[in-house]
């Protein structure tokens, strides 16, 4: 994981990614997710999903935090996280779940300085020549490149509605103060 570029952004995409992976191998679908370029069941989001999935974070973070590691997730975790998506008026995690895959999907593509949505290999990009300049220790920033240069390489999946970036944007600020610090 990267330990320089723009923090808010690293600690959204750290604690985002850990909760997508309890929902995803929680379905068994990790395998068919990292073979297909379009991964994302992408939906129309509302301003209600957003607005719920930030205030969920506060019990989800914690949560996927304590879950233990595996291919498998705890019954017990996966009912915890049930019960936080029904709480915060999600049908159920599979909702949640589909709503932050595409607030993550958006989150990708903006630009943390400007917060403006510029596309996800256009924040890569930036994020690499961010990485270039700063004074790192060469084993660090190598690594950090070489996450990024691979990221770049896999296919972009576009956003294929246009409301998600303009309601991901009006909220980013939001979005970024509602993750739970990573260590």
């Amino acid at each position: 994981m990267r330990v320089t570029g723009h923090p808010l952004t690293l600690i959204f995409r750290t604690v985002l990614l850990a909760t997508l992976l309890v929902g995803l191998s929680s379905q068994n679908v990790v395998a068919q997710e990292a073979a297909s370029p379009e991964s994302v069941k992408q939906i129309a989001l509302t301003e209600a999903q957003v607005d719920d999935f930030i205030a969920a974070q506060k019990e989800v973070g914690p949560i996927v935090a304590k879950a233990p590691e595996g291919d498998q997730p705890d019954p017990k975790v996966m009912e915890q996280l049930e019960a936080v998506a029904k709480k915060h008026n999600f049908a159920n995690y599979d909702e949640y779940d589909d709503v932050a895959e595409n607030i993550a999907l958006v989150m990708g593509g903006i630009d943390p300085d400007t917060k403006k949505y510029v596309g996800a290999e256009a924040a890569i990009k930036k994020e690499i020549a961010s990485i270039d300049s700063e004074k790192a220790a060469p084993n660090d920033k190598k690594a950090q490149l070489d996450e990024l240069q691979a990221e770049l390489r896999e296919p972009v999946e576009q956003v294929k509605f246009p409301g998600n970036m303009d309601l991901v944007v009006k909220n980013y600020d939001k979005l970024i103060a509602s993750m739970p610090p990573t260590q």
